[in-house]
């Protein structure tokens, strides 16, 4: 994203601004979300749902502002096909993943879609990687089994981060 971003800086300040806004709502409602998670095990739909037509219209209207048109398109298709793969993932296991990550998937789908195909790829892959460290971590210092839950909603969206981040 940051390739994107230095690109609108350059050829069009409105377009910048309003990722610029965008990446700062990420940032609030990933930051909102992961403690929440993290600390009770729940993604409020108070906070996901809204979250959804804020990101379209900020992150559409930074695309349109730009002439890109086809980062509307990868925003939308990647919103949709994170929610369908999480939401198979939780109808194969409903205690594995909470039908709250199915929702964040999409939200963070929205954002990897915009910047392209290679960070909505690794994005997921980034969080499950992250989560599944972490959750060793737990399990050799003792401090959990191989059966306990582990809220992956902020491995989620720091994967999201990370691919955002990284990513040409």
């Amino acid at each position: 994203m940051t390739a994107v971003l230095a690109g609108y800086l350059e050829q069009e300040p409105a377009a910048f601004v309003l990722l610029v806004v965008a990446l700062a709502a990420f940032v609030v409602f990933g930051l909102r979300l992961g403690l929440t998670d993290w600390r009770t095990h729940r993604l409020p739909d108070r906070i996901v749902l809204p979250s959804y037509p804020a990101s379209i219209l900020v992150l559409g209207a930074a695309a349109v502002a730009a002439g890109e048109w086809h980062r509307v398109l990868g925003m939308l298709g990647g919103g949709v096909i994170l929610w369908a793969a999480f939401a198979a993932l939780h109808l194969l296991r409903p205690s594995g993943l909470g039908f709250g990550d199915v929702k964040l998937a999409g939200l963070l789908g929205l954002y990897l879609g915009f910047a392209g195909w290679a960070e909505l790829w690794w994005g997921p892959v980034f969080g499950i990687v992250l989560g599944g460290l972490w959750s060793s971590v737990l399990v050799t210092a003792r401090r959990a089994t191989l059966r306990s839950s582990v809220a992956f909603g902020p491995f989620l969206i720091a994967g999201a981060a990370l691919a955002l981040a990284v990513l040409p």
